[in-house]
């Protein structure tokens, strides 16, 4: 039976919803999200990236309805205009946009091709990599890593971390401010460098293990200081700048960590230590869920920005760097058309390979009876081996041509004629599901010979 796997892909982004539908869209771990993808009966392979701009749902099932209705289901909780659903070609051909960081937020940013390596990891050990994820997922890696090294695409601000440093740096100087990091993630520790770099003048990284932090700020050339997150309430209202980034469910901070010696919004502020008013907080929360409770941002002294608040710097990276992703576009072309031929190529072999199998079988069957037939006659062992490599040379003669026509026919995405010729030589081949591989419900030929495309 020839495998008939075809990839179907759903997705939540940063371009289709916003940072609460993300969070609703968000699975436990990437790792039980491909749990859950592959526990639905005909999924055969699942891949999950989830990080705090998206998440993207892959599977591969024998039917392109099949991967529809499961990814719907796995989206169940997100509305249906948030949701990106794409076929086979397109699935493959995003993933590769997304390693190469043309999909990201900062165009290019160097991040993502790590969450996609940390993904495969988490879906193989998930048991959710198979043959064909294998080749497009690792395609996808590959050319990731030669966008960033034969093109200018990660030159300049290169992450959300960086940017939101820019970003806050729109709202005042950071020369000299006292800054903290909530977090100490790939995140945290892209901002806490960001933040060292725009000289300010003392930073401090908080975070659940404390020695996290305290390792993060190790390489910096700043005053900075560690801290566990159970100090936060005692270093926030120091802060003239905050950037948080942490995988917390809930936010972490509220309304009452900003509040000046903590009346409540509506009592008299208080006075900054050189009788020029109130301390104005500049906060970008970078957390998927919201690190900060929306209602901070209805005080005065406090100015909350968060992912969908980036467009300013995103756009003029975009712009920067329009050359250099024209350039990697072309390269996506290029190595998609070369996917496109592996696929071709695999599953050429596999149909190939069914051929060899069924005409193997009718030779030992054949074999069989004739030498059953000459029982009476005295064969010696070289007389036995002439004649069954007679017959392995009959098979191999007679199925050369066919196999040079099925090679040129997948190269030529003329599937017509490999669901014939399989036919022809496996007569229970329309007995099975392995049919679908090569016809659609409108009688069109398949993409990537995939079984059944919408």
């Amino acid at each position: 039976m020839i495998h008939a796997g075809v990839v179907t892909g759903a997705r939540v982004t940063h371009d289709s919803a916003c940072v609460d539908e993300l969070a609703a869209a968000s699975p436990e771990s990437q790792r039980v999200g491909v749990e859950r993808l592959l526990s639905v009966p005909d999924v055969e392979e699942a891949y999950v990236l989830s990080t705090c701009n998206r998440v993207e749902a892959y599977v591969v099932s024998p039917d392109a309805a099949v991967g529809r209705a499961t990814l719907e289901e796995f989206f169940e909780g997100v509305d249906d205009d948030a949701v990106v659903h794409t076929d086979h070609d397109d699935s493959l051909r995003h993933l590769l946009r997304v390693a190469t960081g043309l999909e990201s937020v900062i165009v290019g940013e160097d991040q993502i091709i790590g969450q996609v390596r940390t993904a495969y990891e988490d879906a193989r050990s998930a048991d959710g990599i198979g043959s064909v994820l294998e080749t497009g997922v690792t395609k996808a890696i590959h050319v990731g890593e030669r966008a960033r090294t034969e093109t200018e695409i990660n030159d300049g601000v290169v992450s959300l971390g960086s940017a939101a440093t820019r970003l806050a740096a729109e709202d005042g100087a950071l020369d000299g401010a006292t800054a903290l990091v909530v977090g100490a993630g790939e995140m945290g520790r892209l901002a806490a460098r960001s933040l060292a770099d725009a000289n300010v003048g003392e930073l401090v990284v908080a975070n659940r293990t404390a020695s996290h932090a305290a390792h993060l700020i190790g390489d910096l050339a700043v005053d900075a200081d560690a801290v566990p997150l159970e100090a936060l309430s005692t270093v926030v209202g120091d802060a003239d700048v905050v950037v948080t980034a942490t995988n917390s469910t809930d936010p972490i901070l509220g309304p009452t960590h900003f509040e000046p010696g903590g009346v409540g919004p509506d009592e008299p502020e208080a006075e900054t230590a050189n009788g020029g008013g109130p301390t104005d907080t500049v906060i970008v929360d970078l957390g998927q869920p919201r690190d900060v409770s929306p209602a901070a941002d209805e005080l005065s002294t406090v100015t909350v920005y968060d992912l969908d608040d980036l467009e300013s710097i995103t756009e003029e990276t975009r712009e920067q760097r329009a050359d250099a992703a024209d350039e990697v576009e072309r390269m996506i072309d290029h190595e998609f058309d070369l996917l496109r031929d592996q696929f071709k190529r695999a599953r050429a072999d596999e149909v190939i390979a069914a051929m060899y199998e069924s005409a193997e079988r009718i030779k030992a069957r054949e074999l069989q009876t004739a030498l059953s037939r000459l029982e009476g006659e005295e064969f010696t062992p070289e007389q036995r081996e002439v004649v069954e490599s007679m017959a392995d040379a009959l098979v191999n003669q007679l199925l050369a041509p066919p196999t040079k026509s099925l090679r040129e026919a997948a190269a030529e995405d003329d599937w017509s004629t490999i669901s014939t010729a399989l036919q022809l030589f496996d007569p229970e081949f329309g007995d099975d599901n392995s049919a679908t591989l090569f016809s659609t419900a409108d009688g069109t030929e398949p993409r990537i010979g995939a079984a059944d495309d919408d």
